[in-house]
């Protein structure tokens, strides 16, 4: 009995050992979620911090967090049990979670950027019939929650004029609100911007020192963004994945995901992998000498010729913009972001992204079972039974009702940017819509707005 006992004993306390050391793995994922996301919602969009906890960071360990606003030193410090995390603002950058260093000596490296000067484009009204057609469907996704989630903003666009633009309480147009992995295909305009000015060649082999000597010099832009590097990854937001200690734990993002191993041959597997297109920033931003000189590129080069004027691409501790992640726009300029891939690359008039720049984009990856092309989703199929499925990191939306021309944008959480171009609409959802729970509808949104947009 009393041998029972010691077993029994021994067994619970290395129990409690076990889940001790698995929580404290977590604590900076927990706490680090909170702090970044909350103050990049109070000091970036400008929302309400209860309603941000109410909402966004109700679920899992992260709804017990307890965070404090620092309106003054604008910073947000999360705590869970042991654990701490702080995010801080900085002017023109957005929010860093600080990691190894403080608010002040952030701010020292990152001094407020110079005042972008360019004249915002507002975006033309479009068709007044069509308009009148979409409002009651506006009104029901976001007044009324018909199709599900918790939208923030929505906006179409039909031959580059606005149909229809609709918010929820406390969102306006000049609300900035989070990208989440439509990052990465900004960061995909980046790339071809680049080339373009021959600043960069995607299908050559990528001169990274730390992947001299080894089988991955051969990895080229290409590969990464078509989610075919070969490199080893974990895209679980569940636990203390890849993912997760790149963007609450790492300074450098685009570093931790370079030093991973080779799986498989370059081109060959397709894994969904945020930590590909944090590689790919970090390359582009490296064929410039400075930070600053990068951000006056992006400006110039991508942001003026679209009119964008209010975007914040934040950045890591490395001062890299965090090109998986963490873009914050407004609606308006998602939509015109949109609105360049279904004019082939162009705005305003202007040839932004390279010829035959788009057609590249929505090539299907040769591994992808055509849903994927570079850094954009693709609508090649219906995906009912697709097996692309959540063991390679991500899964397409299942669209059956759309047309195959389709391709988009997928953020976490029911963020889309939709190009349809047999229809000439773009359709941009902003919204808090988590998987498992309470899920957009985007297939019967989406044949609803082409349907009404058709009537007569």
């Amino acid at each position: 009995m009393k041998k029972i006992k010691h077993i029994t004993g021994a067994a619970i306390l290395l129990a409690l050992l076990g889940g001790g050391i698995y929580l404290n793995g977590l604590m900076p994922i927990i706490t680090g979620y909170a702090a970044k996301n909350l103050a990049s919602a109070v000091f970036v969009s400008g929302r309400n911090a209860e309603e941000v906890e109410a909402l966004d960071l109700n679920f899992s360990f992260i709804r017990y967090t307890s965070n404090t606003v620092d309106n003054e030193n604008k910073t947000v410090t999360s705590r869970f049990l042991w654990g701490k995390s702080t995010a801080a603002w900085c002017e023109g950058y957005g929010v860093t979670l600080l990691r190894g260093t403080t608010a002040e000596e952030l701010r020292a490296k990152h001094p407020a950027q110079s005042q972008q000067t360019w004249t915002p484009l507002s975006l033309p009204a479009g068709d007044s019939a069509v308009s009148a057609r979409l409002e009651p469907i506006a009104r029901a996704f976001v007044d009324e929650r018909a199709y599900n989630g918790h939208p923030f903003a929505f906006m179409v666009l039909h031959k580059g004029g606005v149909v229809s633009e609709r918010y929820d309480k406390g969102i306006g147009p000049d609300t900035r609100l989070l990208s989440w992995s439509m990052a990465k295909s900004f960061t995909n305009a980046i790339a071809g911007i680049m080339t373009k000015d021959s600043l960069v060649d995607i299908h050559a082999p990528m001169d990274i020192p730390e992947w001299q000597g080894d089988e991955r010099s051969s990895i080229t832009l290409s590969d990464l963004m078509q989610m075919q590097s070969g490199l080893e990854w974990n895209e679980d937001y569940g636990a203390r994945s890849d993912v997760n200690i790149m963007l609450h734990c790492e300074q450098d993002m685009g570093g931790y995901a370079i030093s991973k191993p080779l799986e498989s041959k370059p081109g060959t597997h397709w894994y969904y992998s945020s930590g590909s297109t944090n590689i790919v920033m970090r390359y582009l931003r490296d064929r410039f000498p400075s930070d600053e000189e990068f951000l006056n590129y992006l400006n110039t080069r991508f942001y003026a010729p679209l009119g964008i004027q209010d975007i914040v691409f934040e950045q890591d501790m490395s001062g890299t913009p965090v090109g998986s992640s963490y873009v914050y726009a407004t609606a308006a300029d998602f939509a015109r972001f949109g609105q360049m891939y279904l004019d082939d690359g162009c705005a305003n008039g202007e040839r932004v992204l390279p010829e035959g720049w788009v057609k590249y984009t929505c090539t299907p990856a040769s591994d992808s079972e055509g849903c994927y092309g570079a850094f954009f989703w693709l609508n090649r199929q219906n995906y009912a039974n697709n097996t692309i499925a959540e063991k390679k990191g991500s899964k397409p939306d299942n669209l059956p009702d759309m047309p195959a021309d389709l391709f988009y944008c997928n953020g976490h959480d029911g963020q889309r940017i939709y190009v349809i171009p047999s229809e000439e609409l773009v359709v941009v959802v902003l919204s808090y819509s988590p998987k498992p729970g309470n899920v957009i509808d985007f297939n019967r949104l989406l044949r609803d707005i082409i349907r009404v947009k058709s009537e007569e």
